[in-house]
């Protein structure tokens, strides 16, 4: 099969750094290449891939102190995937909705999977024009603000099977990891993790939209003991970081659409204790990979019963729902149902 795989520009593929959805794109770009398709994938010019790599920016957007506006850029990209659309049998764009107007003559054979929150008020009119683009879920929690579209599927995030390594035993902190922003809680972590009188280990960068958040809230409380600010972190990183705690906090506060972190610590084997917002009962199965909980006292509560979860257990859980194979195979079932069905009209409902 050839397919497109359309990434953001604002981080390479996979990121450097932090960047959700560009990881989420690289793993099942190679996931595909393993299974013998034929695959391209749009991206910033400093992405690695084994596909064939197609790009309209020398780097990543972010990390380009040259970019003020990636817009431009971005319909650049839009633009080069029109002009070579006849190449592919698939076309999946994992770049919001910005595609839409200029997609939907190919839209029977294009795919897009909705990687942010959907319950802005700004989206309803634009969704609700392009109700007939085929969108793929990543919960089903996220499909919750706009019921109406033209949902085909939901496809759970997968990470490479050996990405991270299984840590048997913790390193005895409680760990955060992701963004620093009102909406993850970071605040929340350093008062559970002062709370349940464990060391608190914080990897997560700060936008620039989030500066004055982090400068008035956040910071100060680094100051109290036990409470350590690690910044960004690579992947390479990650395996050490997460393997090493004794459980990771999602303290969120928002209707998270998946939470890649918390099978990345799955599949280190290390339990989560999440707010149960947006996707997380979804993610989690509550007293065997994690604590699923509703306030600070019950993250207290969780972290005193951490010693009822199984580590390996939890690493067997990840090796049977998250892998980036999964995904792909997920993936690729989508594709087929597009092929058969664009002749007939319509790509009915697959889940």
């Amino acid at each position: 099969m050839r397919i497109a795989q359309v990434a953001p520009l604002i981080e390479s593929v996979p990121p450097k750094l932090y960047g959700g959805t560009e990881r989420v794109v690289s793993y099942l770009t190679e996931a595909l290449v393993d299974m013998g398709h034929e695959v391209t994938l749009f991206a910033s010019g400093d992405s690695r891939t084994r596909a064939r790599l197609v790009s309209t920016c020398a780097r990543a957007l972010r990390l380009d102190a040259s970019v003020r506006d990636p817009l431009p850029h971005t319909l650049l990209l839009v633009e080069r995937v029109r002009q070579m659309a006849d190449e592919f049998d698939v076309l999946h764009f994992h770049v919001d909705l910005l595609h839409f107007p200029v997609f939907r003559p190919w839209k029977e054979r294009t795919l897009t999977t909705l990687h942010g929150r959907l319950d802005l008020p700004d989206l309803l009119p634009f969704a609700r024009e392009f109700s007939d683009m085929p969108v793929v879920s990543i919960s089903d929690a996220q499909r919750v603000p706009l019921p109406w579209m033209r949902w085909v599927a939901t496809v759970q995030h997968g990470l490479p099977r050996d990405l991270l390594r299984f840590h048997p035993k913790s390193g005895g902190y409680l760990a955060f990891l992701g963004r620093i922003s009102p909406e993850k809680g970071p605040e929340r972590a350093i008062r559970i993790a002062r709370r349940v009188g464990l060391p608190l280990k914080i990897a997560a960068k700060v936008d620039r939209a989030d500066q004055a958040y982090y400068d008035t809230v956040v910071r100060p409380m680094l100051r109290q003991p036990g409470v350590e600010f690690l910044g960004e972190i690579t992947e390479a990183e990650k395996s050490e970081f997460l393997g090493g705690a004794t459980a990771l906090l999602f303290p969120v506060d928002w209707p998270e659409p998946f939470g890649l972190v918390m099978i990345e610590a799955m599949a280190c084997g290390t339990p989560v204790i999440a707010f149960r917002r947006g996707s997380v009962p979804e993610v989690l199965e509550h007293g065997v990979t994690g604590f699923i909980v509703d306030h600070e006292g019950d993250a207290v509560r969780a972290v005193e019963r951490l010693g009822e979860l199984d580590r390996g257990e939890i690493r067997r859980v990840f090796e049977r729902r998250f892998t980036a194979e999964r995904m792909a195979q997920d993936y690729v079932a989508l594709y087929q149902c597009l092929l058969h069905q664009e002749q007939n009209g319509k790509l009915d409902q697959a889940a």
